[in-house]
């Protein structure tokens, strides 16, 4: 308790509520998150040659991968779009989805040794991992968007549509179900450590399962209401359809996916908050 104050900085009370995370704590530790932001981009290409253009690279070399494998000896349509825009739009989307996914599901076993030494809200470390991924979209993005504007000078037909204004939404749509799902399998792995085998090959998977490599008009209409049912689905399948004039927009999908956003970020703050408390006899 400060001096000449009557008010405690901290108080310590039994938790009642099903989901006892401090949110205000969120705000006063937003220096923190800024400084787990710069070291998650930092630590990830410290090190190498290249460093931060691999950012730029990586998208460019996947794509042109799928270019000659889906395109060129596959035959897979592309509705008519050349391969680098076609595949780069589902390439940068998919990339940050699946970051956000595959690193905050190891919030827990990735950082043991300081959630044993310090406290600070949890919560801090996963959201760093979404900010810090959202840095490395932009740039793809940008890049994307510089793609987009040398095919049009072209005079290849592009065409913005007013889905495009949904963009926001589409972020938020793909880092909420990533931070949602990514600490549901934190706080399950801490006890079944399998789950991180799983999440990897499963990751890769749901890529295909994904509008990533194929636009969705080439699956059969009996099929299209399970491959909607993949949150992805209706993101990237917006993002085509607004940036480049292409693809199914199907607004009624997009609430389904902001409904089961919110069931799942429920479960999975529960599930975070119960697990919290005493992982460290777990881990």
């Amino acid at each position: 308790m400060p001096v000449g104050s009557k008010e405690w900085v901290l108080k310590i009370r039994p938790e009642k509520s099903l989901i006892s995370l401090d949110f205000k704590a969120l705000w006063r530790y937003r220096d923190l998150l800024s400084l787990f932001v710069k070291r998650d981009f930092v630590s990830l290409y410290k090190q190498t040659i290249l460093g931060p253009i691999w950012v730029l690279l990586q998208p460019l070399l996947t794509t042109a991968t799928f270019i000659i494998i889906f395109e060129k000896f596959a035959k897979i349509s592309t509705n008519g779009l050349p391969g680098i825009l076609f595949y780069m739009s589902g390439i940068v989307l998919w990339s940050y989805y699946s970051d956000c996914l595959s690193k905050t599901s190891e919030t827990f076993t990735s950082n043991e040794n300081i959630f044993g030494k310090v406290y600070f809200p949890r919560l801090i470390v996963p959201l760093s991992i979404v900010v810090s991924n959202l840095v490395r979209f932009g740039i793809q993005l940008l890049l994307l968007v510089f793609i987009w504007f040398y095919f049009d000078l072209k005079g290849v037909p592009l065409h913005f549509h007013s889905a495009l204004f949904l963009f926001p939404v589409l972020v938020l749509l793909m880092g909420g179900h990533g931070l949602a799902l990514g600490i549901i399998i934190s706080s399950l792995t801490t006890k079944y450590r399998d789950l991180k085998f799983l999440v990897q090959f499963g990751i890769q998977l749901l890529m295909y399962a994904s509008p990533v490599v194929y636009p969705l008009s080439s699956v059969p209409d009996k099929y299209k209401w399970i491959m909607l049912l993949n949150p992805m689905t209706s993101i990237i399948e917006t993002f085509k359809y607004g940036f480049l004039g292409i693809g199914e927009y199907r607004p009624d999908f997009l609430w389904i996916n902001f409904l089961s956003l919110i069931l799942i970020s429920f479960i999975g703050l529960v599930l975070f908050s119960k697990t919290e408390k005493n992982f460290m006899d777990t881990v």
